[in-house]
Formats: C-alpha cells, structure tokens, sequence
C-alpha cells in the first residue's frame, strides 16, 4: 500500500483529498492528512475510509520527519513560508514532494541535490501557479511544432464570485488568504514588456495602470499587472516578443475603489497604528487624512479627488471604514486593520458560488502569416462543499500525485510543470473534471499586432 502525506488542511485542500480519497480506492493507496488544528482535518476521517489525520507542528522535525518516513509521497498545502521545512526533510529522507507554491530561493539553493538524489520536487502545480504554466505552454509548444514564434503573450487570472453570489458593490468576497489580497502587489514593482517597451509599476500606481479582458459569456473584466512578468520571458522562452504582461483580474471598478486605501496607505503592514485600541474605523481613517472641519465623507472624497456621490465612494462607504465602530484590536498595522474589516464584510457565504477566470491571448507569427489565439477557462464551484479555487489548486496536484506513484514522469529534479510529459495529461484530465478551456482563433493584419 503506498501513502500519501498531506500537510495542511485549508481551503484548498478539499478537493485534492476528495480526488486522493477516490484514485486511492482504486489503487490502494492511503491518505495521510495533519494540520496544525485538528478540529479541521478529523472531519475528512470521518467522511473518507482510505484518509486517517492528525494534528501536527510542522516545525517539531521529529513528528514531521516521522510521519514523512512512512510516506511514498508529501504534498505540502501549508502557508509558503513553511516550505522549506518540508523540502529539507524530503530531502533527507529521499521522499518526492508536490506543493502549488513559486519555487523560492531557498528551495532552489537545494536544486543541485534533489536532481542528484533522483527526487521529484514539483513546485508551482496549482492554479495560479500551475494550470497557467500548463495551459500556456501547450499553445506555446502547439505553435513552436507548426514552425511558428510567439510575438505577444498575455495571460490574465483571478479567483472571483460568481453571477448571482457577487451581491455587494464591489462584487468580490474572499475565497483564498484575505492576507495576501490585503497586500496585492506589496512585493515590488511590477515588471512587463509592451511593444518592446519596458515598464515598472510602483505599487502605489498598480491599480490605475489596468487592461481590460473580455471572458466569452461573462463579460468585461479589468486586470492589474502582476510583480514580475518578465521572469516568463526565459521560463516559456518567449524571446522574440515583443510584449510579456500577465495581470490579476477583478471585475470593473473593485481598482479604482481599491486604489484610493493604497493611496492612503492602508494597505501599509510596515509598522504598527498608535492608540489602535482605541479606535473607531472612523478615526483610524480620519488619522491619514489632512485635517478638515468637513465631515469625513467629504474630506476623504476631497483627498483622493472623486465626486462624493461616484461609485467609488459608494464602494468605500459600504466597506464601513468611515463609520464610528471600535476596531477591537489591541495593535494592528493598517493592513490587520483592513484585513479583520474585510474579512466581515467580504465573507462568502455558504450558499455561494465562486468563479475562477483565466484566459491567455498569444499572438504568433508562422512564415508571413499573422495570427492570435485566445485560450478562456471558467470554473464554477460551490463554497460550502468544493469551491472552484479548491478545485483548480487542489485537481492538478492530486493527477500529478497520481502520475508520480505510477512512475509516468521521468523527469527529476525542482521542477515546474512546463514538460509535456506533465502538463498534458493533466490537461486531459482536468477536462474529464469540467475544467476546461475555450480556443479561439484569429488571422491578423500586420497592422493589428499589439
């Protein structure tokens, strides 16, 4: 019987240990799940026969490394920073490891000894990371096999509400760490190509500097870039184009609105509020304004210069960041402090359904003819059982387990799944899985090139 280890139990992990649980039943595998907080993790005991968990401090090295012993397989579900931990033990103990995190420096300082150890260690297997790589590299390979070159990439994502459950001004609730929402686009300026042209986006602009993205049957979206583009570049080997943008998608006018807390500096979580226990939400925000006799509505309408009665404000409003309620925390930067705010006010319901919403538009040349294709994926899934960003995390790493235990990658080393070994079976079985993209194709002018 071979085991698989899961460490870490969140959002995203249902789905993976739903598909883990079945392909096991098949195959005589068992599932091993632990998290730092058992209340989470025993109900997948009860619910799964092949799945047995328990609780675990992932830094205590003897209980981790104990439980890895006894694994064919870890797949790491745990917040990024913990990463490192899990690859070193697998590492010693010559265990492969998935996980749907960026490889980071630490892990690849260790590259050189997983490659010589025969190890499987495939990072960057999820969504956003993941199916992205996947989905982009089969066009990728697709035109490079009709001897074409790739002249412009463009690649969007975002994890949203679906119609029907976006009820609110902003049409976004959380559906993944409302941490990392909080501080979209805080790791540095963000880098992309157009038209040959470099650009650098400093965070406090990367809301105004939007792309708008038109999804077959779901309409207009807008997108803001991400931090580093250009690093795909040498990773898809994109070095003929000319433009190399991927960007975050929400729907129309959640940046505009967000824009104005970046402006304020809100979204900060470089120090720590003075007096925040004593706070309202009204004055907390009153504390980043210029002092004014005008009511806070006014002033803070005034200051990121919009009209009192627009949309944006409209959105700021309902947030309650203006209102007189004690914010309840004993200390807190600005960004603890709009996180617990947003975490009320953007909280899915259980009823709810969410959306994930990718699409890559490639323009490519092939001898003198000039083309474009564009790839859209929506998901839909349901927050009380398996939502859709659990799905298209979860999904590919549990078919890339799958392919791993039954030795069909002969790929070794830190890896990500850019190979057609990996990416096209994954592919074909998360279409099997209703998780599937829409091809269009278009033959271009010259002169309609981007």
């Amino acid at each position: 019987m071979k085991k698989i280890l899961i460490l870490g139990a969140g959002r995203s992990a249902a789905a993976l240990i739903d598909y883990l649980s079945k392909e096991g039943q098949k195959n005589d595998w068992q599932i091993q799940v632990v998290d730092a907080a058992p209340d989470v993790i025993h109900q997948y005991e009860s619910k799964y026969e092949n799945v047995k968990a328990s609780a675990l401090d992932v830094l205590d090295t003897s209980a981790r490394e104990n439980l890895m012993q006894r694994a064919n397989l870890v797949i790491s579900m745990l917040p990024a920073r913990f990463h490192i931990h899990a690859a070193e033990s697998c590492l010693k103990l010559k265990k492969h490891l998935l996980t749907a995190s960026y490889v980071d420096d630490e892990v690849q300082q260790l590259a050189g000894q997983i490659k010589q150890a025969g190890l499987i260690f495939l990072y960057e297997c999820g969504l956003d990371p993941g199916i992205d790589h996947m989905s982009a590299m089969q066009m990728i390979d697709h035109i490079r096999s009709q001897g074409g070159h790739v002249t412009s990439f463009q690649s969007f994502c975002g994890g949203l509400m679906a119609p029907g459950s976006d009820d609110n001004p902003w049409r976004y609730k959380f559906t993944w760490n409302p941490r990392n929402v909080v501080l979209a686009g805080k790791g540095g300026t963000a880098q992309y190509i157009y038209k040959g042209i470099y650009k650098n986006i400093p965070h406090h602009q990367l809301f105004k500097r939007l792309t708008m993205v038109e999804i077959p049957e779901f309409g207009e979206f807008e997108s803001y870039p991400n931090r580093d583009s250009l690093n795909y570049r040498e990773l898809y080997g994109l070095y003929k184009a000319e433009t190399v943008l991927r960007g975050t998608l929400r729907r129309p006018g959640f940046c505009s609105a967000w824009h104005a807390f970046v402006q304020l500096g809100l979204t900060d979580d470089s120090y720590l509020v003075r007096n925040v226990e004593n706070m309202t939400y009204a004055e907390f925000t009153r504390s980043y304004l210029p002092y004014s006799k005008d009511d806070l509505l006014t002033n803070f309408s005034r200051y990121i210069g919009v009209d009192i009665s627009s949309e944006v404000m409209q959105r700021i409003k309902w947030l309650g960041i203006l209102d007189e309620k004690p914010i309840g925390l004993k200390k807190a930067t600005p960004a603890q402090v709009m996180q617990q705010l947003l975490e009320n006010k953007w909280k899915a319901d259980q009823d709810d359904e969410d959306m994930i919403v990718m699409q890559h538009q490639l323009e490519y040349q092939i001898e003198d003819e000039l083309r474009k294709s564009t790839s859209s994926l929506v998901t839909i899934g349901q927050i009380a059982t398996y939502s859709a960003m659990s799905k298209t995390v979860g999904y590919p790493l549990g078919i890339v387990a799958k392919l791993i235990l039954q030795n069909k990658i002969s790929e070794r080393g830190l890896m990500i799944p850019v190979h057609k070994e990996v990416y096209q079976p994954v592919l074909k079985e998360l279409e099997l899985l209703n998780i599937k993209f829409i091809e269009e194709e278009e033959q271009l002018t010259s002169a309609s090139i981007s």
